[in-house]
């Protein structure tokens, strides 16, 4: 799906999904879960359940850096709406698209549930099969190792010192 639906402009469309399912989906802002954050598919009784199970769901935000995350990127989300409008397309993925995912997802649409813009979420991959130990033991950032390169016109003004 893309961006250019029938739909409200101040509609976000928040999708996440698994990248060892397929590619990720066209986004305005994907965020990459995969290397930070500890995964619940290492935990046996976790396994099979998914982000849309209130004990996971409440796990993946007990993840260390994961609200702030959810709080970021519903941040960024309202600053690009501001600068070039809508609707959006946020995409979520972590390596099965299950629980970390779906997690952050629902994170994010809730950080964004004030009434000023309406969030949706679609979980491409929750559905689809458990992928291998092995997949999430090889868990790795495609890029070369180094400092994350953050957009600056994209960051809050009282975080660029221009307040």
């Amino acid at each position: 799906m893309t961006n250019n639906l029938h739909t409200p402009h101040g509609l976000i469309r928040i999708v996440s999904f698994g990248y060892g399912h397929g590619p990720a989906p066209a986004a305005d802002l994907t965020v990459d879960l995969r290397r930070r954050f500890r995964n619940p598919h290492q935990d046996p009784a976790m396994r099979e359940r998914t982000g849309l199970d209130q004990d996971v769901y409440a796990h993946v935000l007990d993840t260390p850096g994961v609200r702030a995350c959810a709080v970021w990127t519903a941040r960024t989300v309202r600053e690009l709406y501001a600068a070039i409008g809508g609707p959006l397309v946020v995409a979520t993925g972590c390596t099965g698209g299950r629980h970390r995912a779906v997690g952050m997802a629902r994170a994010v649409a809730a950080a964004l549930a004030d009434g000023r813009l309406l969030a949706v979420v679609e979980h491409r991959d929750v559905h689809r099969a458990v992928l291998p130990s092995r997949v999430h033991d090889t868990e790795s950032d495609p890029r070369p190792a180094g400092p994350d390169i953050v957009n600056p016109l994209l960051i809050s003004p009282e975080y660029r010192g221009e307040r």
